[in-house]
């Protein structure tokens, strides 16, 4: 009866998942444009291009390590509004036209608001779900970022091929503007940190990271790493196979595999446990990747590209929801930066060590290696997190 009671879509959840979404649509749109805006403006390399690309992912990890233990102190909403008001301040800074090193600190300055902004929207929303519909409510939440990983390249290839980079930058300050107007709508709960952990002294590496969710981060560390061979790569190999034109919607599709499924999966873990969800889900990706290496067709694509929406997207949501369950409240800021920042990193280092791999194993054998890790990775949840999953769930029905 509770649980039928329980409330999700209130106003605050639906505010805070739009506010995630414009500022992650932002993150998105600037990554497939700001390569092409290095190069042009700036003639520079293609080594360049990629790091002022990747440069802001590592600006997230920053604001996000150092903020997940900041937020207990400061509190969710001062937090959110520094990291929003950091965001719009920074995206200024792409009017200013100066050598490229400037640029690069831009993107960095940018990518740390990113990191603040979203580890506190990550941190209220976690609050604001009934516990008892943890599972669906994150999955619900987290698709404010899987349709930005779908709509933002969209509009910034659309954008970067019919209008100014001016007016791309000016489009990302007003989605920043959007955002922090309608955060002042959200009742934003705080949680008090515990006696016993304010008063501490010292830095401690708990005061970072929080290691109840280390485990179930190291599974998105990993399996992200192989993520970042698809977002990064995609293009590069649907050129080698001449599938371009298909591989424009190969987001659109992943996107659209992850929200007809989202409902499903996050109601799933509530009833059935993370098991019934997370066990599939690697088959699905590893599936995925292992198709996509074998790929001749606009079909077997697009199939790769669902099967892999309904593996990693879904893990996505998943092991966060895990995260934040497996720690007490007043942790919950600590481990949602916690789970963000092994995300990020898989996605953002990624990149970098694949583009040593890929000259030694070509584009195809690359995908099969990536597909054989994320399967592997099965056996690592096991020992990470399924068996005591298991094991809680059994104690839990005889009593």
């Amino acid at each position: 009866m509770n649980h039928i009671k329980a409330k999700l879509w209130t106003k605050d959840f639906i505010i805070i998942s739009l506010a995630n979404f414009f500022l992650y649509l932002v993150f998105y749109l600037l990554l497939v444009t700001m390569a092409v805006y290095v190069v042009e403006q700036f003639h520079a390399s293609e080594s360049q291009a990629g790091l002022a690309t990747g440069i802001f992912i590592i600006g997230t990890l920053i604001g996000r390590l150092f903020i997940g233990r900041l937020i207990t102190t400061i509190g969710n909403k001062r937090m959110l509004f520094i990291g929003l008001l950091a965001f719009i301040l920074t995206s200024c800074l792409y009017f200013i036209h100066f050598e490229i090193t400037f640029l690069m600190i831009t993107r960095l300055l940018h990518g740390i608001a990113l990191g603040m902004a979203s580890t506190a929207t990550g941190t209220i929303v976690a609050e604001i779900i009934p516990k008892e519909r943890k599972g669906e409510g994150i999955g619900y939440y987290s698709l404010s970022i899987t349709l930005a990983t779908a709509i933002g390249p969209f509009i910034g290839i659309f954008m970067s091929q019919h209008v100014s980079f001016q007016l791309i930058f000016s489009f990302c300050f007003v989605l920043g503007i959007i955002s922090m107007a309608i955060a002042f709508f959200i009742h934003i709960p705080e949680v008090k940190a515990s006696p016993t952990k304010s008063n501490s002294n010292g830095l401690k590496l708990s005061s970072f990271i929080e290691p109840k969710a280390v485990p179930i981060a190291l599974i998105i560390l990993v399996t992200s790493f192989c993520y970042a061979s698809v977002l990064s790569f995609i293009n590069f190999y649907a050129i080698e196979i001449d599938l371009v034109e298909v591989a424009s919607i190969f987001f659109v599709v992943y996107g659209a595999s992850i929200l007809s499924s989202r409902p499903f999966t996050g109601r799933l873990m509530d009833t059935k446990g993370a098991n019934a969800v997370m066990y599939p889900t690697f088959l699905l990706f590893g599936g995925g990747l292992l198709l996509l290496s074998v790929t001749n067709g606009s079909v077997t694509l697009l199939l790769a590209s669902i099967l892999m929406g309904l593996g990693f997207g879904n893990m996505q949501s998943i092991t966060q929801a895990i995260a934040v369950k497996v720690v007490p409240s007043n942790r919950v800021a600590l481990a949602t930066s916690t789970y963000y920042i092994f995300l990020d990193a898989g996605l953002g280092f990624g990149p970098y060590i694949i583009g040593f791999i890929i000259p030694l194993t070509g584009y195809r054998h690359l995908y099969v290696m990536m597909g054989v890790i994320v399967l592997i990775t099965t056996i690592l949840y096991y020992f990470m997190h399924g068996k005591k999953e298991r094991i809680n769930r059994e104690i839990a029905s005889m009593t």
